[in-house]
């Protein structure tokens, strides 16, 4: 019998106030794709469907009827489970990368078993996967005491959002944050774009006697004064939103060899799904250029995905996974942080989903 796919859609409703540079967030939506067949009752494989709203180029008010209309047109034709990355961006377009992520990791789960494990490999089987502890937008007393609460967890590796203070404020605070943190701890920022381009430089030159690691997207998407930033700043650059319209390989290569950034964020539910990232990684490592991987707010189903999928590839720096916590109602999962890692607890298992 063919596979049927169907969708529901589903909202979660955060732990915390949670503060980005697109404003407060109280839930968040996702669709969620199912894969079945008649011939094996109980087999079903799941995949996550989450634009980021005001961040990804699906985030469109016609989007569930766009993934109706894709599963409706699969389900007539039907699809088999071979070669299923070309099938996908053929049956997908690429301006709508969360279909693609939720469609290609319910069909990998569904190959697999439908148990929720789409790779078998160290992540599965138990190793950690060292995260950085995200520390989100407030004022300043509340990101110090985040930054209190990820250190007492273990975690050696702190991603500060920054923009959202006075600059001065922000300035004070990272002070504040490695005197507290001390040197041998990582400290990653994230502007989101928010620093003008006219005071971008001045901004660097004042952070870089913290030791900072890296910072994201100091700018909004432009490639020439991006391109002029990743060639002088004097804190390594890692792009993020300037990826996101970057569909094919040649564009990906070409954007990656005119800006020439030290590092590169990847979002599957952004970025084309895991074949998207897949792309990205294989053009960065010939470029030598950084990377690593953050979850878009995923639920456990799309943070289980990722996670397996940076496992297939060795980890020189901590990975952005550990939002899976930030939910009051996500699914209970064997996903677990601790000691500034994520792993996968196989002593636990996955509660029954219900869609």
């Amino acid at each position: 019998m063919p596979l049927k796919l169907s969708y529901t859609k589903q909202d979660f409703h955060f732990a915390f106030e949670a503060r980005t540079s697109r404003g407060d967030m109280h839930q968040k939506t996702s669709w969620f794709i199912s894969v079945s067949d008649t011939e094996q009752p109980g087999h079903i494989g799941i995949g996550e469907c989450g634009p980021l709203p005001g961040l990804s180029i699906d985030d469109r008010p016609d989007f569930e009827t766009q993934l109706h209309l894709c599963i409706e047109s699969i389900n007539k034709t039907g699809i088999s489970l071979d070669n299923l990355a070309a099938k996908i961006h053929v049956l997908v377009p690429p301006i709508f990368p969360a279909i693609r992520f939720g469609l290609e990791t319910a069909l990998m789960d569904f190959q697999h078993g439908g148990r929720r494990v789409i790779y078998h490999n160290d992540f599965t089987r138990g190793a950690p996967i060292p995260i950085n502890g995200l520390i989100w937008m407030g004022d300043a007393a509340s990101m110090l005491q985040q930054v209190k609460e990820k250190l007492s967890q273990g975690f050696t590796c702190l991603k500060l959002k920054v923009g959202g203070l006075d600059f001065d404020t922000e300035l004070s605070l990272i002070a504040d944050v490695r005197k507290l943190a001390g040197l041998g701890i990582t400290i990653r920022l994230d502007a989101n774009g928010s620093f003008p381009t006219s005071e971008a430089m001045t901004r660097l030159e004042a952070l870089k006697k913290f030791n900072i690691h890296s910072i994201e997207q100091p700018l909004a998407p432009s490639n020439e004064a991006m391109r002029r930033l990743c060639s002088t700043s004097p804190i390594p650059i890692a792009l993020d939103e300037e990826l996101i319209t970057h569909t094919t390989y040649e564009n990906k290569k070409q954007l990656l060899l005119r800006l020439k950034p030290q590092f590169i964020v990847l979002k599957p539910m952004l970025l084309g799904g895991l074949q998207g990232c897949k792309e990205w990684i294989d053009i960065a490592d010939k470029l030598e250029i950084g990377w690593w991987v953050t979850s878009a707010l995923e639920s456990n189903i799309g943070l289980n995905a990722i996670c397996q999928f940076v496992a297939n590839y060795r980890l020189t720096m901590p990975q952005g996974l550990g939002t899976g916590a930030i939910y009051k109602d996500n699914f209970p999962s064997p996903l677990r942080v601790h000691d500034g890692a994520i792993f996968y607890d196989n002593d636990k298992t996955w509660s029954p989903v219900v869609l």
